[in-house]
């Protein structure tokens, strides 16, 4: 197997890490796909140089993350705004209005974070222990759990206005 074909199946095992970070760090779908690209991009000219020492996720997720919050920045320099559409990338299969309509406000607080709190909150969502979400930020895992502690609060305080 090449590094080509190599690369393109990692991409495919893990694409859900990188439209999980895309939702979080974009407004409207066209910057979904501009970020998606871009990032797809950035872990594409940094394959050749992973040397395999972290998993491929932590690898994926660290690159992804620098990637949203450099487009974030690049985007905010170059002042151009699109308006904010309410879009829902994780629906549940349940019928259940008053959980679609939480999941939902989460959603939207989570939007309003600054860009470190939002990935710190989106790997912590996914499951990811202090350890792995420190490794893959580069935070100490004290930092780690300070930072999702006020999180978690500014989350709680927003959510209950």
């Amino acid at each position: 197997m090449t590094k080509k074909q190599a690369f393109t199946e990692v991409i495919k095992e893990n694409q859900g890490i990188i439209f999980k970070i895309t939702s979080v760090y974009t407004n409207n779908k066209e910057d979904q796909q501009d970020l998606y690209q871009e990032i797809v991009y950035q872990l594409f000219k940094s394959y050749k140089t992973f040397k395999g020492n972290a998993k491929v996720s932590t690898w994926m997720y660290r690159v992804a993350l620098n990637t949203s919050i450099t487009y974030l920045k690049k985007e905010k320099r170059g002042g151009v705004r699109i308006p904010i559409e309410k879009i829902l990338t994780y629906k549940t299969e349940q019928e259940d209005t008053i959980i679609e309509d939480r999941i939902e406000l989460l959603h939207t607080q989570i939007k309003k974070l600054n860009i470190i709190e939002k990935g710190i909150i989106l790997l912590y969502l996914e499951g990811k222990n202090y350890d792995e979400i420190a490794e893959i930020t580069g935070f100490t895992n004290t930092n780690v759990g300070t930072r999702l502690s006020r999180i978690k609060e500014k989350l709680k305080t927003q959510i209950l206005k």
